[in-house]
């Protein structure tokens, strides 16, 4: 089984792309929403919740665990990495393809503010930032609109300009999606973006490295599977707007699961 979790709903975007490489696994979704955001909780209080997160994973069957969140990942997941047998999967800030395809030499990464604090985004800005120029503004309000389902329309589109038009300005032809979350969004960003601008989003390189571990770890089902993805839900707070945007998911996806 595929243990996933996030502070809330967002995690189902790298859901999303695992399950089109992995159609017959085993999977479980936590959501921290009780505690969401993290953007602006402290690493304690994000790791704390990565071990009572990840013990009920263990629990459920988890043979593997993805860190579906940026914040998360920066807190939390060395130390989850240090203290637990399984291996965990984590988000890679998405600054590599984006700095080695910017026309402009601009890139912009929209982040919570954990995000952009944490040593692996550093670490990773530290490698590019002498080739390009990179802008960076937290995504403000974006998670709450995703929590609440309004991933359009005049609402969605006013939040997501104050915090994208900013990095357009400042002539990035590149917009890294650092938080799991805005690829709801995506849709918006893409109609207030300028002609050119390309969104990159990091799950489908998440659900390709979780993909490689998985053979090398043996943790591929070799039985075929069910006929259909087994998906559990879990939540910290209300589960509705988890399987409100799992719903959604298969929906565009013209997906079925199995019935739980």
């Amino acid at each position: 089984m595929i243990g996933i979790f996030d502070s809330g709903s967002g995690g189902l975007s790298v859901l999303r792309e695992i399950i089109k490489i992995l159609p017959e696994e085993k999977y479980a979704y936590y959501a921290d929403n009780a505690f969401c955001p993290y953007g602006e909780k402290t690493p304690e209080f994000i790791r704390e919740r990565g071990r009572t997160i990840t013990d009920f994973l263990l629990e459920k069957g988890a043979d593997i665990i993805v860190v579906a969140c940026n914040t998360a990942t920066a807190a939390a997941i060395s130390s989850l990495r240090s203290e637990y047998p399984v291996k965990f999967i984590g988000m890679e800030p998405a600054v590599k393809p984006a700095a080695l395809s910017s026309a402009t030499g601009v890139i912009g990464v929209l982040a919570t503010a954990g995000t952009l604090k944490g040593s692996k985004y550093l670490t990773t800005k530290g490698l590019y930032e002498d080739d390009v120029k990179i802008v960076e503004r937290v995504g403000k309000g974006f998670v709450e609109l995703v929590e609440k389902g309004i991933l359009e329309g005049p609402e969605a589109e006013a939040t997501v300009r104050e915090s994208l038009v900013p990095l357009l300005d400042a002539g990035a032809d590149r917009i890294v999606l650092g938080c799991t979350h805005y690829p709801f969004l995506i849709n918006v960003i893409r109609k207030l973006a300028w002609p050119g601008v390309k969104i990159i989003d990091p799950a489908p390189a998440v659900a390709r490295h979780l993909t490689e571990v998985m053979v090398t770890e043996g943790l591929v089902r070799k039985d075929g599977g069910p006929v259909l993805p087994d998906i559990g839900i879990y939540a910290s707070g209300d589960d509705s707007s988890a399987r409100r945007l799992l719903s959604l998911i298969l929906e565009e996806d013209n997906l079925k699961i199995k019935d739980n």
